[in-house]
């Protein structure tokens, strides 16, 4: 669907709204480990990253991402290496910040980073999972399922949706991203990759209403 209006319109705010209050966490922060910045088409998960390095939350960063197809415009050298340069140009030290760029979905996240960080020798026994702020909800399930033994919260920019629209420059794609994420909720664990969760009936019906006003360009295949 090609849509080129700057502004949503007032129904599908409100939906997007919905979903975005649904899949951000908001889990408080703590002392962890590491960090581990999941990378995606949003440097703004490098800049979080590096703040909470910066304010001591955490001695260590890994970022993981490839360069994907979505992406790869924006980041032509992997998701992670730009990530990484951001965080040093922000004040993080190169000795403190591993790079893992073969991941291409959220599953490779946790698992090549679980994988790099055991080739290293480090013990984590807790985890912060920094990602976009929609992410959240299925970067924790995902990280449940498999690494069920690591004790992780999630973490994001404190962004409303309102800023974050603009902040992106495209609020289209931003809306066809949530709409994504929340049918991956139930398919990704139906699916096995991530945990079970609940889905609130207004979550439910406002994803179905933005699925038939056209958001549906990050929907699986059925």
């Amino acid at each position: 669907m090609a849509r080129q209006s700057t502004a949503l319109p007032a129904a599908v705010r409100a939906d997007a709204g919905t979903l975005w209050r649904y899949h951000v966490l908001d889990h408080p922060p703590r002392h962890t480990d590491v960090g581990i910045g999941l990378g995606s088409h949003d440097l703004g998960v490098a800049d979080h990253t590096a703040a909470l390095y910066l304010d001591g939350l955490f001695p260590l960063v890994v970022f993981t991402g490839a360069a994907t197809p979505t992406t790869v415009g924006r980041f032509p050298r992997g998701e992670a290496v730009h990530y990484r340069e951001r965080a040093l140009a922000l004040g993080v030290p190169a000795d403190a910040v591993l790079v893992e760029s073969h991941a291409r979905n959220t599953g490779d996240n946790i698992t090549l980073t679980r994988a790099l960080l055991a080739d290293r020798g480090v013990a984590v026994r807790t985890a912060t999972l920094v990602c976009k702020p929609y992410q959240q909800r299925r970067a924790y399930a995902t990280c449940l399922r498999l690494w069920p033994e690591l004790d992780v919260r999630c973490s994001a920019s404190h962004t409303e949706l309102d800023d974050y629209l603009p902040a992106i420059g495209d609020p289209e794609r931003v809306v066809h991203m949530l709409v994504g994420e929340t049918q991956r909720v139930t398919a990704y664990a139906e699916r096995g990759f991530t945990v079970a969760q609940d889905m609130p009936p207004e979550v439910d019906a406002a994803f179905r209403r933005l699925v038939e006003a056209g958001y549906t360009a990050r929907l699986l295949p059925s």
